[in-house]
C-alpha cells in the first residue's frame, strides 16, 4: 500500500496530528477534521505530513517545539488508546505513528547513504540509488496472563512510567516462535513454569513499534524469584482484590478484566 506525500487539497474519513508522542485533539477529544488539517499542513510548524488514500486517513508530525494549534490539546498517544472507543481509529493512529517514525529515522539509505524517498507500491521506504527497501519496524513480544486457581500473576515493571501491576511481557527473540517467548518470559521475569498456554489475540501497540501477542496460561510450578533487572514487584493477586492495573486499550487490561468478568 502506497504512502503519499501530503498536498493541500484533500478530503479525509480521519485526520491524525501528532507532536512527537503525543496526538492533538479538540477539549472534547475529538480528532481534526480536514479543514483543520490543511491549516496545519500548510503552516511552517508540520515537519512531515503523508497520506494512504486507500485507507482514507492522513496524519502530520508537527515540530517538537512548535505551540499547539488554538482549538487542539496535545494529549500522550497512550491516554488516545485509552479513551478512544472506536476500534479503527487506535489500529489508524497506531499505523500513521509508526509511519511518520520510519520517515523521520530513514531518509538515508543504510547501505549506500543516498536519499530515500516513498516506493510507489509499498508502505516503505525505497533507495533512489540502489533500489533497497526499508519497510517501518515492527517488533514482535508476547504478554501472557498466569492463573492459579483464583488468582493471578501480575508483575510491576522497572521500565514501566506508572505505578500499576501488569501481565508477564517481553520481547520475542531471534528464532523462537511466540509460544516459546511467552514460556521463556514468565520463567525468566517471575521463575514460574506454566502450562495450558492459550493465544487469545494480537494488537499494535506503537510504543514505539510492538505488536503484542496475547496469551493466557495456567500456574504448574515454581516460585516467585524476581528477575531483578526488570521486575520491581511480582505476587499472585486474587481476582477479587487486585493492585492498580492498565488503564482500557491495552491488551493487558482486556486479559486481566477477561479473568475478572468470567
Amino acid at each position: 500500500m502506497a504512502v503519499h506525500t501530503l498536498k493541500n487539497n484533500f478530503t479525509f474519513s480521519r485526520c491524525f496530528v501528532f507532536q512527537d508522542n503525543n496526538i492533538l485533539v479538540t477539549e472534547k477529544g475529538e480528532l481534526p477534521d480536514s479543514d483543520a488539517m490543511r491549516r496545519i499542513v500548510s503552516s511552517d510548524i508540520t515537519s512531515d505530513a503523508f497520506s494512504e488514500d486507500e485507507l482514507s486517513y492522513a496524519a502530520a508530525m508537527i515540530k517538537s517545539n512548535a505551540a499547539i494549534p488554538e482549538g487542539f490539546i496535545a494529549i500522550p498517544l497512550r491516554q488516545f488508546f485509552w479513551q478512544n472507543t472506536i476500534h479503527e481509529a487506535e489500529q489508524l493512529s497506531a499505523r500513521a505513528h509508526s509511519i511518520l517514525r520510519l520517515r523521520e529515522t530513514y531518509r538515508f539509505c543504510p547501505s549506500c547513504a543516498a536519499p530515500l524517498t516513498d516506493d510507489e507500491h509499498f508502505t516503505a521506504k525505497v533507495c533512489t540509488k540502489c533500489g533497497s527497501l526499508l519497510f517501518p519496524r515492527i517488533e514482535p513480544a508476547v504478554i501472557v496472563l498466569v492463573r492459579n486457581e483464583n488468582k493471578i500473576l501480575l508483575v510491576k515493571s522497572k521500565s514501566s512510567s506508572g505505578n500499576f501491576f501488569s501481565c508477564v511481557a517481553g520481547f520475542v527473540e531471534l528464532g523462537e516462535s511466540i509460544e516459546e517467548a511467552a514460556v521463556r518470559e514468565v520463567n525468566e521475569e517471575t521463575g514460574i513454569k506454566i502450562k495450558n498456554l492459550k493465544y487469545k489475540k494480537s494488537r499494535p501497540w506503537p510504543f514505539p513499534d510492538q505488536l503484542m501477542f496475547a496469551f493466557t496460561a495456567e500456574y504448574e510450578s515454581g516460585e516467585i524469584i524476581m528477575q531483578e533487572e526488570e521486575i520491581e514487584d511480582a505476587g499472585w493477586f486474587p481476582l477479587d482484590s487486585l493492585p492498580e492495573t492498565p488503564k482500557p486499550g491495552s491488551v493487558a487490561y482486556e486479559l486481566i478484566h477477561g479473568i475478572t468478568e468470567e
